[in-house]
């Protein structure tokens, strides 16, 4: 399981991606550190994107993207050394809109016109929230977090269109503005909750809050409710939706890349 390995850096953590020992979910791993989404897209839908993401900074908050096309790199600073076909526990394959398969690596599913996207998580603000005492019940129970797909709309750009997905932590009612007062200045990694309560299952268009589309089923103690974040998984249900043409490559749900920026570098005042 993720909890059982310790790597001491970011460096060290996409290493043992590479190398197999990681195959789990990130969550709570390489403290004081971003961790971040991927998506790859053929380069002619890179325009698109880049403007999906500007149009929804919250769902889609797009941190960084590979060097020039065909480069599994990175700028200097954000995951030096990284090979972004092998630096992730898990990814997912789609084809035409498709979903084809969940893999270690995709180094043969790369191609000279791919373009990797790195997008905002909201992992990277749960070191916050357990230093303040505001425990996150999926790291505490060594699960991966609950994600949901809901009825909340994107604004559309060029070939993209679809609906937001959320992850969800529980807290207690009284706890709810200290948790948006501590992820607030989080904006690039989805910020602060989008909704929360009970009520909120319904305003989301949320099917079932035990069944979860992606992530394990949640555990919601007595006198908790439900408080949602937007969710870096909702670029690769854009994709679903949008049915484009050729190889599409995302995270699996939970295993994200862990970058050497600090928090600091990306975290508004």
């Amino acid at each position: 399981m993720t909890r059982s390995l310790s790597p001491s850096s970011p460096t060290e953590a996409r290493e043992y991606a590479r190398s197999g020992r990681l195959r789990g979910n990130t969550s709570g791993m390489c403290p004081g550190h971003v961790q971040a989404n991927l998506l790859i897209l053929p380069a002619k839908y890179a325009a698109d994107f880049r403007r999906l993401c500007a149009r929804n900074p919250v769902s889609c908050p797009l941190l960084a993207e590979s060097r020039a096309t065909g480069d599994k790199g990175f700028p200097a600073g954000v995951a030096d050394g990284a090979d972004i076909t092998t630096d992730i526990p898990g990814y997912k394959v789609y084809r035409d809109g498709k979903f084809v398969e969940e893999v270690d690596d995709v180094v043969n599913y790369w191609g000279e016109d791919s373009v990797a996207f790195l997008i905002g998580c909201s992992f990277t603000f749960e070191d916050a929230l357990q230093d303040a005492g505001l425990g996150v019940r999926h790291i505490d129970e060594d699960r991966n977090v609950p994600m949901y797909r809901t009825s909340v709309p994107l604004m559309p750009s060029g070939v993209f269109s679809g609906n937001t997905v959320v992850s969800m932590r529980p807290y207690p009612p009284e706890q709810v503005e200290r948790v948006r007062t501590i992820t607030r200045p989080y904006v690039r990694t989805h910020g602060e909750p989008i909704a929360w309560g009970w009520d909120a299952i319904e305003k989301l268009g949320i099917n079932d809050i035990n069944k979860p589309e992606y992530g394990d089923a949640p555990i919601i103690r007595d006198g908790e409710v439900p408080v949602f974040w937007a969710c870096g998984v909702t670029p690769q249900l854009v994709v679903i939706n949008s049915h484009i043409e050729g190889v599409v490559i995302g995270h699996a749900p939970g295993k994200m890349l862990c970058l050497d920026w600090r928090i600091e570098d990306i975290q508004d005042e």
